[in-house]
Formats: C-alpha cells, structure tokens, sequence
C-alpha cells in the first residue's frame, strides 16, 4: 500500500485518506476515486489528492476487520457488521468475560494497522455490553497481516464470556448487639441484587450469634446437596476478619470445611475468606461487601458464579488493578448507545454525642427537647431518612440510652462514642469509620441539634454535590455566611479519621484543596439550640 499526495492525472483508483469538501458536494474519507470525481475536482481547481493506492494483496479496512473479527469463536457473543474499519463484539448472555493476554498481544504485534481492545479480564458484563471491538487503523492492510492474524484466531481464544450458572445460596449472617437489625436486612437485599444476574436464589438467610462454635453447628448441619442449582454459602459477618483463626475461617475447618484464602489483595474487599465445604464454596463477605460498590467480593463472586474454581493463588495475583477506592468509572470502547453516568452516593452522620454544656446543670437536654412532640433528636433524623441519604448513622455519646431510646425503630445504625467527652473530633472519627458509611461517595454531617433543616433542605446539597460529581465539599450557608450541614466528599474521609480533640471539618475544607459549592438554606444553616432559651425561642418544649 502506497500512502501520499497523488496528482489527479494519478488519482483514479486510489482511495480518499481525507475527506475533501467541494463545492459540488463532499467527497469522504474511505471513497475510492472514481474517473467522474477526477473530472469534478478538475473543475473546482483540486490538482492532488491525499491517497492510498492499494498493493495486489491488500484488503480494504472493513473486509480486512469482518475477516479477523470472523476468526473468532461465536459462542456467547454477537459481532456487529464492519464499519469504518471497526467490528464491535457484544456479550449474548451475562456472565464473566475472561481474555487471554498473551493471546490478543500476539495478535497486537502482527501489525500496528490491525488492534484488538477489551475489557478487563473477568470483568463481569450483562447480555448487550461490548466487551471487544477490532479495529483496523489505516484504509488498508496487508491481505498476509490479515491472514496470520486469522490464523491466531482460529488456534486460540482470545476471549470468552462465561455464562453464569444459577446458585442456591445459602446467607449466614452473625449478629452483635452493636449490629441493627436493619442492616443486616440491606445485606440481605443486596446480596439478592448482586446474585440476579445469574439467575441465582437466596434459598434461606439464617441469623446467629457471632462464636465460632454456634457457625460451626450450622455449617456442620447445612443440608447443601439436593437442588438442581449448585449450591453456594455466604457468611456476612458482623465483625470483620482480623486473622486466619478467627471465627469464620475457624468455623469453615471446624465443621469439616478448607479455607484456601484468607485476605486479598484487592481494596476495597481485603478480609475475604474463601473456603470450601467438599465441592461447595463459602465466602466469607469482606464489610464493604454491604454496600453495592464494586469491591474485592464481586470479583471472587462472579467467578464462582461462572463455574470457575479461584485458587489461593489466582487471589493473590488480583493486586494490579485491585485498588478501586478512589477509581472512576471508565467509559466502555465507542459505541453508539449512550452510558447514563454513575449517580454520587451520599451516607449521612448524625452527630447526637455532645455534652450539651450550655444547657445548665437541672437535667435537661436539648436533644430530647420535644418539637411538636417528637424530640429533637428523632426529628433530625427524620429530616435524613426522609431525603436521599442513606445510610444514616447517628453517634451517641452523652446520655447514650435515652438518645437511642428516642431513635428507637429509626430505620438507622447508632454508633456509640465512649470518647465523648473529648469533643466533636472524635465523634466524626466514630462516625466516619463505620462501615457501612465507608464506600459512599460523600458523607453528609448533620448536627442534631438544629431543628430548621429540613428533608429539602438536605436534597438541595446533595443536588450541588452530584452536579459537582461528587468531587467537592458542599456547604450549607445563611446570607453567605458558613454554616451547616455539610457534605463532604471521600477525597477528605482519611483527614477526618485523623482529627483530634475539640474541632470539626472547618481546617480540613479549607486545606484540602477542593473546591468548596455553598447552598443558601436561609436561617436554618445557623439556628443550633444550644441554651434553654434558644430550645424555647425555636418551639421547642423541654423535658426533665
């Protein structure tokens, strides 16, 4: 293949590498010029055309992609016809795409004109998604490139999906009085969500103490042949993994089980247990498994859900592209169907610790003030529960017990701060470092004591946080003056975790660099009830 300037008593025959707009109408890019194109450029004053002038065994972009894209194996995939030299392949069915690396990099170095991309290797994918695309760079290739690179095809497979096998599954969740109930019925929700894709079931969901001798009771007595599905086991357990001995992976060799991998290299997702009960796996969920963010979980999930058998050493190996914390989600190969843009996620702490000093020394407490009956408390997080937040979770420290009582079948996680005392630091630290609020892209800080905020007041910052893609600290204002609630995003939790004594996020907003979005809400930014009077001159009734 010849590429360069061509005169037009030259031209005929070649083909355009540029599009070239006349008067007359526009030639494209692609066109083979044809005598009565030479004679319109003639009269429009063109004396040389950008070309190429193919050699007897080349073949043309979209012949050359449609015979390397035909190489390939169709099950489980679609191909879409060939066009400006690119061949798009969809998977027929979901399931796990799995490549070969050295393969498509064999096929890579044949020549720089011929390209495979995929997506990741075990990527999970849904029927409809591109997983690969060939495309052919030039107008042209050698028709003998093209071959070789047929050959390779025909002898190997340079991908597949793997279709995913419907499960039994069995939940085991462990429980700890620090743990709500209503947490553990997300878990369970979203573990269903999680296994839809392939069909699966959530056949029972059983809840028990978290011992290793009550897990291992059950394990011993799980019933777990039977079903047509093969069956799985998933332990959610209500305190994270710290050792190889501890309760699940201990459980898992106590009831006759091996555990083949505890921990991964994969973050989120590092204290994953992975054990087998003869030919049924058991998963020992990491926490972050709780949340609908991809994690270290997923990966191990989904390939057991396509019927593969992930070894020690196939975990151990997942750390390139294991850190998936703070990575944005990438847009797939071009295609013609837009993506809709991942929505931020925004938890909410509800900071309900405080000694309430101002208060006086008779008792009461403005949290449990009552606002048309309902104490302050409780109706801040209402206010929460009822916008788009999600999860809440309220940290308790002074009179812990009536606080939580006043919070009482919220559907809401307390967390307690024994360090109180010390100020509002640690209470962020308490708050921010739940797991349950750790995976959300912003956490929204609430104080409990401010009873003019209000569930629109709470969308309109959430609204400027996902306009701003979750990437900048959102402040509630009065007039232009700071003041609260905030949001802030997952770029400042590690500052948080590090705070001490009695201060806020007020340092951390102003030295992280981030651009910071304020949302006017009136008064209410700044009406905390502090005093007696300021609890009266709000509606508030106070409570011995």
């Amino acid at each position: 293949m010849k590429y360069g300037h061509f005169p037009l008593a030259e031209a005929e025959g070649t083909i355009l590498a540029h599009s070239i707009r006349l008067s007359s109408g526009r030639l494209s890019k692609g066109d083979v010029v044809t005598r009565g194109e030479v004679e319109r450029l003639e009269a429009e004053g063109v004396e040389t055309v950008v070309a190429v002038r193919l050699d007897p065994e080349d073949l043309l972009e979209d012949q050359a992609a449609q015979a390397i894209a035909g190489a390939i194996a169709l099950d489980g995939l679609r191909f879409s016809a060939a066009t400006t030299g690119r061949v798009n392949v969809y998977a027929k069915e979901n399931g796990l795409f799995v490549a070969d690396k050295a393969v498509i990099d064999r096929l890579n170095r044949i020549d720089p004109a011929i390209t495979l991309a995929t997506v990741a290797d075990h990527a999970a994918v849904r029927a409809g998604d591109m997983v690969a695309t060939v495309k052919i760079i030039p107008l042209a290739v050698s028709g003998l490139k093209v071959q070789e690179a047929v050959e390779l095809l025909r002898n190997a497979t340079p991908f597949e999906v793997k279709p995913f096998r419907p499960h039994a599954v069995t939940l085991i969740a462990t429980e700890l009085p620090s743990l709500k109930t209503s947490v553990m019925d997300r878990t369970a929700k979203l573990l269903e969500q999680r296994l839809a894709p392939s069909g699966s079931r959530l056949v029972r969901e059983i809840r028990i103490p978290h011992n290793a001798d009550r897990l291992t009771e059950v394990l011993t007595e799980l019933h777990l042949g039977g079903p047509s599905d093969p069956a799985m086991v998933i332990i959610f357990g209500a305190s994270a993994v710290a050792d190889p001995q501890d309760v699940i992976p201990d459980a898992i060799r106590r009831a006759g089980g091996e555990v083949e991998q505890v921990g991964m290299p994969v973050d989120p997702g590092n204290l994953l247990v992975l054990g087998w009960m003869g030919d049924v796996p058991v998963l020992g969920a990491p926490g972050c498994a709780r949340s609908p963010k991809e994690n270290g979980f997923d990966w191990v999930l989904n390939r057991l859900l396509a019927g593969e058998v992930p070894t020690s050493y196939d975990i151990t190996g997942m750390g390139v592209g294991g850190l998936l914390m703070e990575i944005p989600t990438r847009p797939r190969p071009r295609d013609l169907a837009e993506k809709t843009p991942a929505v931020a996620t925004v938890a909410a702490v509800l900071l309900a610790a405080g000694q309430a000093r101002r208060m006086g020394s008779d008792g009461q407490h403005k949290l449990l003030a009552e606002f048309e009956g309902v104490p302050l408390v409780r109706r801040s997080a209402q206010t929460l529960l009822s916008s788009q937040v999600s999860p809440v979770v309220a940290v308790t420290g002074h009179r812990q017990e009536e606080v939580e009582a006043a919070l009482a079948d919220l559907d809401l996680i307390t967390a307690h701060n024994p360090d109180f005392p010390s100020g509002m630091a640690s209470s962020l630290v308490t708050g921010f470092s739940h797991p349950a609020v750790a995976e959300s892209d912003g956490i929204l800080v609430m104080l409990a004591d401010m009873p003019g905020v209000t569930a629109e007041h709470i969308r309109m910052l959430i609204s400027a946080f996902r306009d701003a893609d979750g990437r900048a600290v959102v402040r509630a204002v009065s007039n232009g003056k700071r003041g609260n609630p905030i949001i802030l995003p997952r770029a400042t939790y590690g500052a948080v975790l590090r705070l001490e004594g009695d201060v806020g996020a007020r340092a951390i907003i102003e030295t992280s660099g981030l651009p910071v979005v304020d949302v006017e809400i009136g008064p209410a930014a700044h009406l905390d009830v502090d005093t007696p009077e300021a609890v009266t001159a709000a509606g508030g009734v106070l409570r011995a």
